[in-house]
C-alpha cells in the first residue's frame, strides 16, 4: 500500500479520525506491550538488558501498563539510558502528521496555529509527512543552565521580524524540547541536576498534561510520554528533586549491578570492543572472570566510595585494554593467535583507576595500589573456582628450591613457554584449565602464568615489581614467651 500523502489520502487508510483521536502515546506503548505479553515471544522486550528480567524489566512493564510515567534511580553504569531509549521498540512503526509541523500535529486535531489554518485552508489536500519511533524520542541531558525556554519554549522576536508579526501573535513562539516531543517520549537523564525553578515548570505536563509557553495566554494539550533517569538523592551533592514533582511522578524503579558473576562478563561481552579486524582472538574464562570480579570486589570494598558505585563500564573499559595489550604483544612477535594473559590486566590499570572514587583511606594509599589489591584479590578467587583443591606443591617447592622465573607481559609466547616447561609440576596442572600440550603456545602460557599469580595471590610464592617469581615469604616461627630469670630476693635490712 502507497504511503499517504494528504489528509484526503489519509482517511482512506487505516489512520481513521477516532483512532488517532482515542490513541494517545501512553496507550500506544501499553497496546504494544501488551500484544508482546500475549504472544510469549523469546525476543526481549528490551533487547541487550542483561540482568534485569527478573527485577527491573517487571517494574516497567507495569508502569508502562499503568500509563505512568516513571523514573530510573540507580548508580552510574546501570543501563538506565539504554532502557529508556529502548522503549522506542513499543512505538508503531510509523505515524501521520501536518507536514511541516515542528510539534507534529495530529492532521485530524492540530494544536498550534499555524497547522490549524493550513487545515482549515487546504482541507484534504493538506500535506501529511510520517514519523519513525526513532523520531518520536527526544532526550535532554539536564545541566544547571536548562532554561525554561530550552525545555517549554519563548517568544522569538526574529520570527515576528522576519513575518511581520505582532510579538503577542502565536506564529513568534519558538518551542522548546517538550512541545517537540508531542505525540512521542521526552526523556531527562540525571533528573537532580534541573534546577528547582526549572523542575517546576514540568508541574502542569505531568498532571494536567499541557505546558504554557511564556507571553502567551494558550494552553498546548500536548501528548507526551515522560521518563526521567537520575542517581539516588542521598549521595547527589549537585540537587536533588523536589517534593512536589516526585509525588507527580507514577512510578520509580530502582536499577541496580548485576547480581552475578555471569551476568556481568555476558554484559562486558556484549558491550567490549572485542572483534579486532578479524584477528584471531580467544579471551579464557579465568581472564574474563578475574576482570568481572575485579568490579564486585571494588563495590563491596571500604576504600571505594560505595555512595558513587563503581559503573559496569570498569569491566567494558579494562577488558578492551586487556585485549589492546595482547594485541599488541601479539604484532611485535607476529603471533597469529592473541590471547590475554593476567599480566594484560595489570597493563590495563589506566582503564580501572579512573573509574574508582576512593574513600579517606583509599585516597591515602592511591589509587593505583588499591586497584592492583582489586586485581589481586580477584586473581585469589578466580583461582579458587578453577582450580580448587589441586595439589600445588609441586611447584611451590620449585620455587622455594630456589626456581625463578620472569614473566614479562612484552615477551613472545614461545619464548616465555620454555622458561615455563622447567618448572616442575607446573605444565601438567594446565589440564585442569581445559588446556593441554597441543595447544598452542599463546594459550599454554596463558594458563600457566594464571596458575602462578593465583599461587602469589595467596601468597605461596613471591612476585616483585619487574614481574620475577619467586620463593614466597617464610613466616618467621613464634618465639618462645621471655621467661624472666627469677632473682633471689636479699633480706630486707632493719632500721631501729
Amino acid at each position: 500500500m502507497s504511503v499517504a500523502r494528504t489528509l484526503g489520502e489519509l482517511r482512506q487508510t487505516s489512520f481513521s479520525e477516532e483512532r488517532l483521536a482515542s490513541r494517545r502515546v501512553k496507550d500506544e506503548l501499553r497496546e504494544n506491550l501488551m500484544a508482546r505479553l500475549r504472544h510469549q515471544s523469546d525476543d526481549p522486550i528490551f533487547p541487550g538488558i542483561v540482568g534485569y528480567d527478573d527485577t527491573v524489566v517487571p517494574q516497567i512493564v507495569n508502569a508502562i501498563l499503568s500509563r505512568h510515567n516513571f523514573i530510573l534511580l540507580g548508580l552510574r553504569g546501570q543501563a538506565k539510558s539504554r532502557i529508556l531509549r529502548a522503549l522506542t521498540a513499543l512505538l508503531d512503526p510509523q505515524l501521520p502528521y501536518v507536514a511541516g509541523c515542528e510539534i507534529h500535529d495530529n492532521p485530524y486535531a492540530p494544536i498550534c496555529r499555524r497547522c490549524r489554518e493550513l487545515v482549515a485552508k487546504e482541507k484534504d489536500a493538506t500535506p501529511i509527512a510520517w514519523l519513525t519511533p526513532e523520531h518520536r524520542y527526544v532526550e535532554k541531558l539536564a545541566t544547571p543552565d536548562v532554561t525554561i525556554a530550552d525545555l517549554i519554549g519563548d517568544i522569538d522576536p526574529i520570527k515576528a521580524a522576519r513575518g511581520g508579526h505582532e510579538l503577542s501573535s502565536e506564529f513568534t513562539v519558538h518551542y522548546g524540547l517538550l512541545p517537540r516531543a508531542n505525540r512521542g517520549i521526552f526523556a531527562i537523564n540525571e533528573l537532580p541536576d534541573l534546577a528547582g525553578k526549572i523542575q517546576v515548570g514540568l508541574f502542569n505536563i505531568m498532571q494536567e498534561g499541557d505546558v504554557q509557553i511564556k507571553g502567551y495566554p494558550i494552553r498546548l494539550p500536548l501528548d507526551v510520554a515522560i521518563v526521567f533517569s537520575a542517581n539516588p538523592e542521598d549521595y547527589t551533592a549537585r540537587g536533588k528533586i523536589i517534593t512536589p514533582l516526585k509525588d507527580r511522578i507514577g512510578s520509580e524503579i530502582r536499577t541496580h549491578y548485576p547480581a552475578t558473576v555471569e551476568e556481568g562478563i555476558a554484559i562486558t561481552a556484549q558491550e567490549a570492543w572485542i572483534e579486532r579486524n578479524g584477528s584471531r582472538l580467544h579471551i579464557p574464562k579465568y581472564v574474563q572472570e578475574v576482570i568481572e570480579r575485579i568490579a564486585f570486589i571494588a563495590r563491596e570494598d571500604k576504600k571505594v566510595d560505595k555512595r558513587s558505585g563503581v559503573s559496569q563500564r570498569l569491566p567494558i573499559s579494562a577488558m578492551e585494554n586487556v585485549i589492546s595489550n595482547a594485541e599488541r604483544r601479539a604484532l611485535t612477535h607476529q603471533e597469529t593467535l592473541i590471547v590475554p594473559r593476567i599480566s594484560d590486566i595489570y597493563a590495563a590499570l589506566p582503564a580501572i583507576t579512573g573509574k574508582l572514587e576512593l574513600e579517606y583511606e583509599g585516597e591515602m594509599k592511591g589509587a593505583d595500589y588499591v586497584s592492583r589489591e582489586l586485581i589481586r584479590t580477584a586473581i585469589a578467587k578466580a583461582f579458587d573456582t578453577h582450580l580448587h583443591g589441586v595439589n600445588m606443591n609441586q611447584v611451590v617447592q620449585w620455587f622455594d628450591l630456589g626456581g625463578e622465573i620472569q614473566l614479562s607481559d612484552n615477551a613472545g609466547a614461545r619464548e616465555v613457554l620454555a622458561g615455563l616447561s622447567q618448572i616442575q609440576g607446573l605444565m601438567e596442572k594446565l589440564g585442569k584449565l581445559n588446556v593441554n600440550a597441543k595447544d598452542s603456545a599463546e594459550m599454554q602460557v596463558s594458563a600457566a602464568e594464571f596458575i602462578l599469580e593465583g599461587l602469589h595471590a595467596h601468597k605461596k610464592i613471591g612476585r616483585n615489581e619487574e614481574r620475577v617469581f619467586t620463593a614466597g615469604e617464610k613466616q618467621p616461627k613464634p618465639e618462645k614467651p621471655f621467661e624472666r630469670e627469677e632473682i633471689p630476693s636479699r633480706p630486707r635490712k632493719q632500721f631501729n
